[in-house]
């Protein structure tokens, strides 16, 4: 699949087939990630991949009862390890660089035949002591990952001419 149709047929999954993710389908996926760009190619990011069923379930309470993150057979929790680059002259790069890193995941996993969804609702602080996350290392996103038991339907996107314009900004 190439990238193009990645982007266009990919769908957030949250029913997964009980089969084991392939490991080799895993690494490709997190390296997908490690290949981000970053400011200042600063690489701020750590992946924990939660695949033990106890600690997976103790995830899916930490994100606020969303059952079907533990149903998945792998949950990957995406952190942000460092400070340092800086966007607009005002704000810091690491919320932007892990995002990034995760897209690139997200594409990737779709592309190998995986579905993921993208969590952002959680508690940071237990979503931490779950997976033994240090206190200065900031929790980004939750990603259940696995094989789609079916796929959802495609949701609703603008029209191109809907979001961008030219030259100046206009509503």
């Amino acid at each position: 699949m190439d990238l193009n149709e990645a982007m266009e047929s990919r769908r957030s999954v949250r029913k997964f087939r009980a089969e084991e993710v392939a490991e080799e389908d895993l690494r490709e996926v997190l390296n997908a990630a490690r290949l981000a760009p970053s400011a200042n190619n600063l690489q701020p990011w750590k992946f924990v991949v939660v695949k033990a069923e106890k600690k997976r379930r103790l995830l899916a309470q930490a994100c606020f009862g969303q059952e079907f993150i533990g149903e998945a057979p792998v949950v990957i929790v995406a952190c942000a390890t460092s400070r340092g680059g800086c966007i607009g002259n005002y704000m810091e790069s690491w919320p932007v660089d892990v995002a990034v890193a995760v897209t690139h995941l997200v594409l990737a996993a779709w592309g190998k035949g995986l579905g993921t969804c993208w969590i952002g609702a959680f508690d940071e602080e237990r979503v931490k002591e779950v997976c033994s996350i240090p206190h200065e290392v900031r929790v980004v996103a939750v990603l259940p990952l696995g094989y789609p038991l079916k796929l959802p339907q495609a949701t609703p996107r603008r029209p191109l001419e809907k979001i961008f314009c030219e030259d100046v900004y206009a509503e």
